[in-house]
Formats: C-alpha cells, sequence, structure tokens
C-alpha cells in the first residue's frame, strides 16, 4: 500500500514539474512544430486531404486524443493479462 502512494506521489511529481519549473511555456503537440517547420521550408505546400469532421477546441482535441489512447492501452493490458492468466490456469509457467 505504502509503495502505491509513494508511485502516485512520484506521477504527480513528474505531471507537475514542467509547469512549476517554466510557468509560462506553451505545451503544444508535435503537429503545431511540425506545421511551422513545412510551412518554413515550404511556403506554397498543401494538406494532402482534409479532416472529416474537426473538433470545435484544442481541449475536446487532446481529450479525443487522451481517450483514444487509453483505450488502446487498456486493450493491450487485457490481451496481456488474458494471456498471462490463461499459462497461469494451465500450469505452463516458465
Amino acid at each position: 500500500m505504502r509503495k502505491n502512494i509513494v508511485l502516485l506521489l512520484l506521477a504527480v511529481v513528474i505531471v507537475f514539474m514542467p509547469l512549476v519549473i517554466n510557468p509560462d511555456a506553451e505545451y503544444s503537440g508535435a503537429d503545431s512544430e511540425a506545421e511551422a517547420v513545412i510551412a518554413q521550408i515550404q511556403p506554397d505546400a498543401e494538406p494532402w486531404f482534409t479532416p472529416l469532421w474537426e473538433p470545435p477546441s484544442g481541449e475536446i482535441e487532446s481529450l479525443l486524443f487522451a481517450l483514444q489512447a487509453a483505450a488502446g492501452a487498456g486493450v493491450i493490458c487485457y490481451f496481456l493479462g488474458y494471456h498471462v492468466g490463461k499459462r497461469k490456469g494451465t500450469g505452463a509457467e516458465q
């Protein structure tokens, strides 16, 4: 139990430390950085396609990205846990 609390506190420190160290920084994703570099290298470049739907704000876009990541991690962890449990159930431990 104590180990879990220490790990949780460590995770909170890791998340908030960049905000304490540099509170005025703009924390944006790699997409906007890439767009800026592409515009600098080739100003007349046009995207190959347009999105079918664009979220109304950057916060919603971040939320959808986080939900997608959480769902993917959940699926991967489920299958890993399932196979480990199946192996332990059959006595095929290595």
